[in-house]
């Protein structure tokens, strides 16, 4: 199955660019063109796309503020900025984008990326393939230079309890029991291995409601318990991906976060 990838550039040149590569990279197919934020966000939740290309001045909404709004519908997005504008990267190191080509780039330089990401895309449990087939290929394919925190620390169980509100009504799970908590879909969903539970709280305030030093927030859209991480792998510039127990899904963790959690565990 090929990776879904949406271009949203105001420059019909730079699109037509980008999609050939993309188009001769194989391995992806395109999703949809856009010429400004808006439609390109249009598009997003429409097609849901693994990889999106965005360049950051754009007209209606910015690139910058079009990946803020991706990220919250589905975090694991790769989203690559293709910018003649160098002095955004800090905005998109917020956003932790995947990667930040500076225009003009090499070719040369963009197919490494699409590399990149394929070779992410095998071991991903076919994250960034058409969502609604639900692939789940990859597992027995990750490469094996893996940093991974062997050994964890358990912490004592203290049987504490986290209430979780929805329109449904309220949940109460024992922390313990919590491997993950993240944005999805504009709201919060919290996983245990059997369950998953949404609430429209936002991740600061139940990370506020946590209590103990297993939970990490690993990124602004993962709150992790340490207790079930598996494997980190490299991901994008400013990124890893943590492998979980107990679950199909993964988390994305920052680079200051990694830093934190080996100074926990040394």
């Amino acid at each position: 199955m090929s990776i879904k990838v949406l271009i949203a550039d105001d420059d019909e040149g730079m699109r037509l660019v980008l999609k050939k590569a993309v188009e001769r990279s194989g391995g992806f197919v395109i999703a949809g063109e856009a010429e400004d934020g808006g439609a390109a966000l249009r598009l997003f939740e429409s097609e849901r796309p693994g990889v999106v290309f965005l360049d950051v001045e754009m007209p209606v909404m910015s690139g910058i503020e079009c990946a803020k709004r991706i990220a919250d519908i589905d975090p694991r997005t790769v989203i690559i900025f293709a910018t003649a504008h160098e002095s955004y990267m800090p905005e998109a190191f917020e956003v932790y984008a995947f990667d930040y080509l500076i225009k003009p780039f090499r070719l040369q330089r963009l197919e490494q990326t699409l590399e990149r990401i394929k070779s992410i895309g095998r071991f991903r449990h076919g994250a960034y393939e058409n969502r609604e087939q639900g692939s789940r290929d990859g597992e027995q394919n990750r490469p094996d230079k893996t940093a991974a925190p062997a050994g964890a620390p358990k912490k004592p169980n203290f049987h504490k309890k986290l209430i979780i509100r929805n329109k449904e009504g309220i949940s109460i799970v024992d922390t313990k029991e919590i491997i993950l908590i993240q944005r999805e879909d504009k709201s919060t969903a919290v996983y245990t291995a059997q369950d998953r539970y949404i609430t429209s709280e936002s991740l600061g305030d139940i990370e506020q409601r946590l209590e103990g030093s297993e939970f990490m927030r690993c990124h602004k859209s993962y709150i992790i318990n340490i207790n079930y991480i598996d494997r980190i792998y490299p991901y994008g510039r400013w990124t890893y991906i943590v492998k979980l127990k107990g679950t199909d899904k993964d988390a994305l963790m920052t680079r200051e976060s990694f830093e934190k959690l080996e100074e926990i565990l040394e």
